[in-house]
């Protein structure tokens, strides 16, 4: 079975960790784009991708779902013909202690002894009901939103939801 390292922090019960200026090491954000597509373009229709429920959405299944929804947005519409844009950041820096798994490692590690944690990547901590992506496009590309959407949802560990309401610019 594959290693999902991120199935431990969906959910969140500790204030978020974001101080930087206390951090040694701070992770890079991964996302070198939050607004694709054409910018200045006249839409009729907004299509928003929400999440159902509270939880953290890591930096990493926020690039997959960047990339899924552009890529085929691009491929099935053109870049000139609809707008997107990732509306949530990864703020919250992860942490971890590391443990070792393998023969002779009680002696080389200290179990819970000054178990803080190095951080090892950042997510974005969302509300039930928070929008994450923000599509705009035309009245008649809606299937075509609504698949790629459906595709970007399909990357994050929380139940998403697709509202289409008119309106643009």
């Amino acid at each position: 079975m594959p290693r999902r390292p991120w199935r431990c922090y969906r959910r969140f019960d500790t204030p978020p960790y974001t101080r930087k200026e206390y951090i040694r090491s701070i992770p890079h954000v991964q996302i070198p784009k939050f607004t694709l597509g054409n910018i200045h373009g006249k839409y009729n229709m907004v299509y928003r991708l929400v999440v159902m429920e509270a939880g953290q959405i890591s930096q990493n299944a926020l690039e997959a779902a960047r990339l899924g929804a552009y890529k085929y947005l691009t491929r099935k519409l053109g870049e000139q013909n609809f707008f997107m844009k990732i509306v949530i950041y990864p703020h919250h820096i992860i942490r971890e202690n590391k443990m070792m798994a393998m023969a002779g490692a009680d002696r080389l590690q200290d179990g819970m002894r000054l178990s803080f944690g190095t951080p090892i990547g950042r997510a974005a901590r969302v509300r039930k009901g928070q929008t994450v992506i923000v599509v705009k496009a035309d009245e008649s590309q809606i299937e075509i939103v609504k698949e790629a959407l459906r595709r970007a949802a399909s990357k994050l560990p929380l139940k998403c939801k697709i509202f289409v309401e008119p309106g643009g610019n």
